[in-house]
C-alpha cells in the first residue's frame, strides 16, 4: 500500500479533509497533505487555516496508493483547475488505482469522464457534473476504483469506506472500536 494523498486548496471543506486524515493516520497510513496552491498554508470554508506538509509542485507521487479530493467551495473547483492534479487523476484512472472524493469535489471526476457508467454520489446540486454516472443518493458509494461521497456528515463513512479499501473489514472494526463509532 502506497501512500495517501489529500489535496487541499482555499475552501475546502474541513471536516471532510480533516476526518479523512485523521482517521488514516490512526490506521496506520502514511498519508501526505498537499496544496495545489503556491503557499502550503490554506484556509478552509470555515476559516480554519492549515499548515500542508508540501507543495504539489514538490511531489512526484512515485509511491501513491490512493488520491482523496476533499469538497467545499471554492476547494473543489481549485483542484479542478490544478493541470498537474488533473492529469494525476487521469493516471491514477488508466491504472485502475483507488480515487476517493467527496462533498463537491466528485464533479472532478466527471468532468474528466472517469464517472461514465459507474455509480457515485455527490453533494446535492452538483448531481449535473456527474456526467455519464449513475447518481445515488447512498451516503457513500464505491464503484470499482472509485469513492465518492455525499458530504460533512459522511465523513465519517468516507474514510472507513477507504480504510476498508486499502486495509480491509478487520482494520475497519478495529478502527470503530477504537474511535467508539457505533456499527
Amino acid at each position: 500500500m502506497g501512500t495517501v494523498y489529500v489535496f487541499f486548496a482555499d475552501g475546502f471543506e474541513e471536516i471532510e479533509a480533516f476526518t479523512t486524515v485523521d482517521v488514516l493516520r490512526r490506521a496506520g497510513m502514511n498519508v501526505e497533505m498537499i496544496t495545489v496552491t503556491p503557499d502550503e498554508i490554506v484556509t478552509g470554508a470555515h476559516d480554519v487555516p492549515v499548515l500542508c506538509d508540501r507543495n504539489i509542485d514538490n511531489c512526484d507521487f512515485a509511491d501513491a496508493g490512493l488520491i482523496v479530493l476533499p469538497g467545499g467551495m471554492p476547494g473543489a473547483a481549485t483542484l479542478e483547475k490544478c493541470e498537474r492534479l488533473r492529469k494525476l487523476i487521469l493516471h491514477f484512472a488508466a491504472q485502475n488505482k483507488p480515487i476517493a472524493a467527496i462533498c463537491a469535489a466528485p464533479m472532478i471526476l466527471g468532468n474528466l469522464g472517469l464517472l461514465k457508467g459507474k455509480n457515485a454520489t455527490c453533494y446535492p446540486g452538483f448531481e449535473q457534473f456527474l456526467t455519464g454516472a449513475l447518481h445515488s443518493t447512498a451516503q457513500t458509494v464505491k464503484d470499482g476504483n472509485i469513492i465518492t461521497a455525499t458530504g460533512p456528515g459522511a465523513a465519517m463513512e468516507f474514510a472507513l469506506l477507504i480504510v476498508d479499501t486499502l486495509l480491509g473489514k478487520d482494520k475497519v472494526n478495529e478502527m470503530k472500536e477504537a474511535m467508539c463509532v457505533v456499527k
